[in-house]
């Protein structure tokens, strides 16, 4: 489905982007343990903070690609780093993805004693359509992510018995203890 975003809301959007993204961002991190949102938020540094600096990087990208004319396959791109995350932080799916859908809440109670006066609400639902087709990119790109890892721990879990199997001579023979002899 294509949605689009109207000027007019578009542009109030764009004038409270920074607030937007900010608390966006603050939510995002509100779901780590308390000492973890500390230091994801306070630490700037990229190498130092990947996960913050990922997650802080790209939301701002996502909502102008969201609230812009931008295609989704840009804010795909963006987006898969940040569901890979979550993905290998162990994140339930529902609380992997639960941070676009909170994207609707802080739009809405960011515009709306701006746009109190105005006919919003409709124009603000093909924003919200615009979330919705990002959530299921979200949980796509979250499954095919732990998909890849539970892929790799399984590679692991049989190198690794492989290795035990060698170490201990005790390699399978099939033809051991066979009655075809």
């Amino acid at each position: 489905m294509v949605c689009s975003v109207k000027a007019t809301l578009q542009e109030i959007l764009l004038r409270k982007k920074s607030s937007i993204v900010e608390k966006w961002v603050q939510r995002f991190l509100s779901y780590y343990p308390s000492e973890s949102m500390k230091f994801l938020s306070s630490q700037k540094d990229r190498f130092a903070n990947p996960v913050g600096y990922t997650i802080s990087s790209s939301a701002g990208a996502i909502f102008d690609e969201l609230v812009g004319d931008g295609d989704l396959l840009v804010s795909e791109v963006l987006l898969k780093d940040v569901v890979r995350i979550r993905a290998v932080q162990e994140f339930s799916p529902s609380k992997a993805i639960r941070f676009v859908f909170d994207l609707k809440e802080i739009m809405r109670n960011e515009i709306e004693s701006e746009a109190r006066d105005r006919a919003w609400r409709e124009e603000f639902s093909d924003v919200e359509c615009r979330i919705d087709d990002l959530a299921l990119i979200a949980f796509d790109s979250y499954m095919e992510s732990r998909e890849k890892l539970f892929k790799i721990r399984i590679d692991e879990v049989k190198a690794r018995s492989f290795e035990t199997m060698a170490a201990n001579g005790s390699g399978m023979n099939y033809r051991e203890g066979s009655n075809d002899e």
